[in-house]
Formats: C-alpha cells, sequence, structure tokens
C-alpha cells in the first residue's frame, strides 16, 4: 500500500513538473519580460543604474532620478492585445500606460524658457545643475499618465520565446519619455 501511495504521489509530482517545465508562448516571455520592469527586478536595476551611472549628473541628481525611474518602472501597466506567430518569430502588439515624463520635461523646459534667469548661479551666469534640479524634481512630481503601444517581437530559440532588443522608441516608450515629434 505504501508503495503504491508512494508511486501515485512520485506520479503526480512528475506530471507537475512536466507542466510546470512546458515551454512559455510568446505572451508569457512578453509577460515575464515586463513583470521584470514591475517587480524591479535585479537585472533592471542594474541596467538602470548603469544607465544613470553614465549620464553627466551630480551624485545627488543620480540618486534622484533613480529613484524617478524606479517609480516609473514600478507604476508601469500593460495589457496584451494580441500575438501572431511566423514560424520561429512572433509578435506580440502590448499596450502600456506610465508616467509621462516627456511631458514633465517638456513642462520643465518651458518653464525655462519663461523664467531664464531663475537658472542663473550667483555671479548671473547659467547654471546647468539648477536648472536640472528643477527639470527631475518636475518629473519626481509628474502623475499623469500615458498609453503607448509596443509590439514586441521574439525569437523561438531552443524551443523558448526570447524578446528581440527593443527599439530606442520602444525603450522611450517604458521610460515615459516618448515623443512622436522625434
Amino acid at each position: 500500500m505504501k508503495k503504491t501511495i508512494l508511486t501515485i504521489i512520485i506520479l503526480i509530482v512528475s506530471v507537475l513538473l512536466v507542466g510546470c517545465g512546458k515551454d512559455m508562448s510568446a505572451r508569457e516571455a512578453v509577460t515575464d519580460y515586463l513583470e521584470n520592469y514591475i517587480t524591479l527586478d535585479s537585472s533592471i536595476v542594474e541596467q538602470l543604474n548603469e544607465f544613470v551611472d553614465n549620464e553627466n549628473l551630480t551624485e545627488e541628481q543620480k540618486l534622484t532620478y533613480k529613484e524617478i525611474l524606479r517609480r516609473q518602472y514600478s507604476s508601469l501597466t500593460y495589457d496584451i492585445q494580441n500575438e501572431r506567430y511566423e514560424g520561429n518569430m512572433a509578435y506580440v502588439k502590448t499596450k502600456i500606460n506610465v508616467i509621462n515624463l516627456n511631458k514633465a520635461q517638456q513642462d520643465a523646459l518651458d518653464y525655462y524658457n519663461k523664467h531664464v534667469d531663475e537658472f542663473n548661479n550667483n555671479t548671473g551666469v547659467y547654471d546647468k545643475n539648477l536648472y536640472t534640479d528643477y527639470k527631475l524634481e518636475t518629473m519626481k512630481k509628474e502623475n499623469e499618465t500615458i498609453n503607448y503601444e509596443i509590439e514586441f517581437k521574439l525569437i523561438n530559440e531552443g524551443n523558448q520565446w526570447e524578446v528581440e532588443q527593443l527599439s530606442s522608441n520602444d525603450l522611450e516608450k517604458i521610460h515615459g519619455v516618448y515623443s512622436k515629434e522625434e
């Protein structure tokens, strides 16, 4: 009897393991990709830190910018619209909603253009850091969101769907800084 129960348990566990190890669909691969942003996966945070650390900012500005991007990623929402398969390629159309940091940057620039003197140092010379601080604070306070569409391209390699490198425009959409005028 014990051997029969043990055999049944082993069979159930084996079936469950095989089920869990099944290949992901392209839709599931895109979901995993976006969830890495939302959950601030260590690989995403590492890329975020590397990107910001290479920017020409003060240490305090870098910390603020990292905070802004972490907020952006964790507040990202998405809705997968459809998927289509063409051989070993797949295309997954997704609608994302992010904080409109492009608007915040434009608002900061508009304010700068109307109040240029506020960004001068004590000697009356333009101080880039004053403007950068203002722009980062404007981005930090932004709450308006915007929807974008991204069509993820995936390739099936070794029975696994992998998201291809996103275009710079699509990455700008995830960061909320995409502008159609560019």
